[in-house]
Formats: structure tokens, sequence, C-alpha cells
């Protein structure tokens, strides 16, 4: 029998993988040296958003030999210690794609039509303000997606298909096939910014991605656009965004990752009206939680000598 460590409660339906192979306990806390005083004895770990797996955390772990992400980003997670330590990393790509393609499309929608303001409206009986309410369309615009992976590709594919939008995107690799399906352009991201009446980001957190959408890349925007960052948080400049949206040099923003989180109660961005925020839920469905979860069964592959089938690190 083998020793699971959960950094957060998950769906039971992970929980029931693991129990079947062993003993699951839930950290009693998320901090470095909690973990390592909790650690010592576990085969293999599942994190969520909070806590990081460290170095130093797995040289208190001799027997550690997975970390499962619930989720896809693995930003807090030191893969090169993993792999070091010969400690498969393993996580679930694919069930994220459509809640967060559907988020992002949702704070599109929402953001065009201008829903929170009506909505603000309807409740205070401010019926009569309807009539200087004018959103504005999706269909037909042009749709600019940076980071064409899984969730880009379903975006684009929801905005393509049923708005008929054209598709633009920048990535670090090509997509003929879905450039056939979708009529998309590959282009760098300075000269598809100006082009975009929509821009989402769905980069993984990187070196390279690190505050990819700054000062300069917000000035390259359409008065008229909307940027939306369902990612990570450090992807964007907050400051710099914070300052474009204050002094409206595009329409609105909807975010949903922060550089830090939980964001502080006095974040810049909560006393903004042109921006729609949402506490980093895009992936919070139902179904893909019960999916998310399921990285336990990787996990318990791992634990047991078997291949998993989604590694992130690559073991010699």
């Amino acid at each position: 029998m083998y020793n699971f460590l959960l950094y957060e409660r998950m769906n039971q339906a992970g929980v029931d993988v693991l129990e079947a192979a062993g003993t699951v306990r839930m950290a009693s806390a998320t901090d470095e040296d909690t973990i390592i005083a909790e650690i010592a004895d576990i085969d293999g770990v599942v994190i969520r958003g909070n806590g990081r797996m460290t170095r130093r955390i797995m040289e208190h772990a001799p027997r550690l030999k997975v970390v499962g992400r619930h989720g896809v980003g693995v930003d807090n997670v030191d893969l090169e210690a993993a792999t070091d330590h010969g400690i498969q990393v393993v996580n679930t790509p694919e069930a994220t794609v459509e809640p967060v393609a559907e988020h992002a499309v949702a704070m599109m929608l929402s953001l065009s039509k201008l829903l929170l303001p009506c909505d603000a409206m309807a409740r205070t009986g401010r019926f009569a303000e309807r009539l200087g309410v004018q959103g504005c369309e999706m269909a037909g615009k042009t749709l600019g997606v940076v980071g064409f992976g899984r969730i880009g590709q379903r975006v684009a594919q929801i905005c393509r298909l049923g708005l008929n939008m054209d598709i633009l995107y920048s990535d670090v690799m090509a997509w003929p096939e879905m450039e056939q399906a979708l009529g998309a352009r590959r282009m760098d991201l300075h000269d598809l910014l100006p082009q975009a009446d929509y821009v989402t980001v769905h980069v993984p957190l990187l070196p390279s991605t690190h505050r990819l959408m700054g000062a300069e890349e917000f000035a390259l925007l359409k008065p008229t656009a909307y940027f939306v960052n369902t990612s990570r948080g450090p992807v964007v400049d907050e400051q710099a965004l914070y300052e474009a949206l204050r002094a409206e040099r595009f329409a609105g923003a909807g975010i949903d990752v922060y550089e830090v989180e939980p964001a502080p109660a006095e974040h810049p961005f909560f006393s903004l009206d042109n921006i729609l925020v949402t506490p980093h839920v895009a992936s919070s469905t139902a179904e893909a939680l019960v999916k998310m979860s399921l990285v336990a069964e990787d996990v318990v592959a791992v634990v047991e000598g078997r291949a998993p089938r989604f590694p992130v690190n690559a073991l010699g």
C-alpha cells in the first residue's frame, strides 16, 4: 500500500482512485515547512493552486515518486528539481480546455453586451438608462489568440464557428491544420495586437512569457478592443494594465488570474468600472473538477511502475 498527500481537497472521484491504492492524507497547511514535516513517508502528492513543490521539499521526501498537478499549469512545481530527483510530474491538460475556453468567451460576451452595468441598472430601477446603452456585437469581428494550444484553439473554434469571427494567433509553433480548418493566420504578437478586436491570452507561465503583456503591448490595442486573461496572472504587467484601463486607452478587460493570489481586497483592478474580474474560477466547473481530480490515475500508475498518460517531465 502507498501513502498519498493532498495539498488541498479535491473531488471524491480522484480520492477514491487514491484510496483504492493506499492511504490518503490531507496536508495540515501548504507552506513549505509544513509539507516538509508531513512528506517523509509519502509516495505520491497531488497539488492544486495553493502551495509549491520545491527542491527543498523534494530533498525531504525520500519515497516520493510522483507529483500530480490537479489542472494544467505546473509553475508551482520545480520541474528541474523533480527531474533531478527522479520524480515524475503529471497533470491533466485536457480537463480544463472546455471550461476555460467557455469562460474566456463568456467574459468577451459580457464585456461586449455591458452585462454588469445593465444588471445594476435593472436591479436599481434605472430602466430609463437603457436608452443610453450601446454594446457591440462579436460576430464578424477579429479575435487575436495569444498562445494557440488546446485552450486557445478551442476559443478560436467557438468564435469562428459560432460567431463567424476572423482568427489571428501568436504562438511559438505553427498550427497548419487549425489554420486550414478555421482560416486562422499566424503572426507576431506586435502585428496581431493592432488588428484584433478581442485579445485572449492562453500561454503557460514561463520565463519567456512573464509579463508578456505590458505597457508597450497595451498601447498597440485598438481603442475599441477588449483584453481577456484566463492563463496566469504574471503573464500580464498588472500596473501597466491598470494604467491603460484607467486612462481608457481601450474598451475593457476580463481578468480571472492575478500576480498574487488570492488578490488583495485593495487590488487596483477592483476600483475600475471597465474591467470584469473573477477569482481564478475559469476551470471550476463540476465536470472539470472531476476530470482534474483524476490526475490520481496517473499518480497511481507511476507509484505502481506503470507509464502515465500525461507526463510533464521526461525522466531518463
